[in-house]
């Protein structure tokens, strides 16, 4: 089935980030509201599990990143495959759709587990929106600046993922966990599903004029591949896509132990709510400004070396979080752990869309992001049940230990991805 177009055949379509700017950059806004949503529960959440409703253990606490990891990853996959057979605006305006409930689930559940089922609302939202809008943006700017567009599509979300965690930090200091924090959400999604449905144009067609012109990066990557080869090729057979695809679930592992447990072990050391939401807030904050310089770098040195150093990096700053005393040596591992995650993250998506052939790229990047989102289901059971035996810091510092080597796994596996135009 042929998805709806632009203007298919329109002598004027052209790729390219310049040639279309106001599309891409209404794309950048739209992200950052999607990662608004996700903002909304990185500072509130783990202090609700334990003051509101009276979870004593890590790993009961953690099953709503559990949810959402597990409904995020396999929406992932989905969406790529209906993004190929549906068009890109369908599937971005349906996640919008989805998460309407998702504020009145978190401001009036009566238990845990009516957050948990707000957490399963919320990863399947951001599987649909998230991927689409990565999509989007390689459908048209192309393979030339497909690390900078990366760049700027993932800083967008994260730094609406910082803001809003800090500023629900604020409000929840002074309102309460509940329910002033999550309105903030109710408006992202409202904006959000307007911008999708008004001024968002389907992206399709910029995929099918990359793939008239495509030269594969190597023998045997061709245009048609049925679904279950494209999984796999990029989850098991190419060793650049199945190298990324590791490195992805690793970084968000960490990132969904610095989601449930970092305020937890923040207030257990006498921190106050609006200074967790600082430190919530620092770490999404450099990640997401990072990749606007990431990005880019990654099409002028090559992917490889960035994703490489970038993983050592956040392995390095979870040491100095797990040994480290006090908001300064905290704060300083945020950033440092930011700026590693901002060294990997656009320019892992930017891998796969320098290896995946146009034709079957949506898919090859819902399977990226099936195992890389996987990571926060992985990382909720694996820190949770260390931190219940073990103890917080002994959690982090298993997956500091994880995430070098996985860095490693890259630096023998990966080969270097060509970055350059293949037209």
């Amino acid at each position: 089935m042929k998805p709806p177009g632009n203007r298919a055949g329109s002598p004027a379509l052209r790729l390219g980030l310049r040639q279309n700017l106001a599309q891409f950059m209404l794309l950048v806004a739209v992200n950052a509201l999607v990662g608004g949503t996700l903002g909304q529960e990185r500072t509130v959440l783990p202090l609700l599990a334990g003051q509101v409703f009276h979870l004593d253990l890590h790993t009961a606490a953690l099953t709503y990143i559990l949810a959402f990891g597990v409904a995020k990853a396999g929406t992932n996959y989905v969406a790529g495959a209906l993004a190929d057979w549906y068009g890109r605006k369908p599937v971005l305006v349906a996640g919008w759709l989805i998460a309407l409930p998702l504020p009145l689930m978190l401001i009036f559940g009566p238990s845990w587990g009516w957050i948990v089922a707000a957490n399963l609302v919320l990863g399947i939202s951001q599987g649909l929106t998230w991927s689409t809008t990565v999509m989007m943006k390689m459908d048209l700017v192309g393979p030339e600046r497909r690390g900078l567009a990366m760049g700027l599509n993932e800083a967008a979300g994260y730094l609406g993922v910082a803001g809003t965690a800090l500023a629900t930090g604020y409000i929840a200091a002074h309102y309460g966990l509940r329910p002033a924090p999550f309105l903030l959400g109710a408006v992202f999604i409202a904006v959000g599903l307007g911008l999708s449905v008004l001024a968002v144009r389907e992206t399709h067609d910029f995929a099918r004029l990359e793939a008239a012109t495509h030269v594969p990066a190597r023998a045997g990557n061709h245009a048609q591949l049925t679904s279950r080869e494209v999984f796999t090729l990029t989850s098991f057979r190419d060793r650049s896509l199945s190298s990324v695809c590791q490195a992805g679930m690793v970084n968000n592992l960490n990132d969904g132990l610095a989601w449930g447990l970092f305020p937890v072990l923040f207030a257990a050391a006498g921190l106050t709510v609006d200074t967790i939401g600082i430190l919530a807030a620092v770490y999404p904050a450099v990640w997401g400004a990072g990749q606007l310089v990431t990005g880019a770098l990654s099409d002028r040195i090559g992917r490889k070396p960035l994703i490489t150093a970038g993983m050592l990096v956040q392995a390095a700053a979870l040491a100095m979080i797990a040994l480290g005393q006090g908001f300064g040596i905290w704060l300083a591992g945020a950033v440092l752990l930011g700026a590693g995650t901002a060294m990997v993250y656009p320019t892992l998506l930017a891998t796969v869309g320098d290896v995946a052939h146009p034709q079957w790229r949506a898919r090859s990047v819902g399977i990226y992001r099936l195992w890389r989102d996987g990571g926060f289901a992985v990382g909720a059971v694996v820190s949770g049940i260390i931190a219940d035996a073990y103890g917080i810091p002994a959690a982090i510092a298993a997956v500091a230990a994880l995430t070098g080597a996985s860095g490693m796994v890259v630096a023998v596996r990966m080969r270097s991805t060509d970055h350059k135009p293949r037209t």
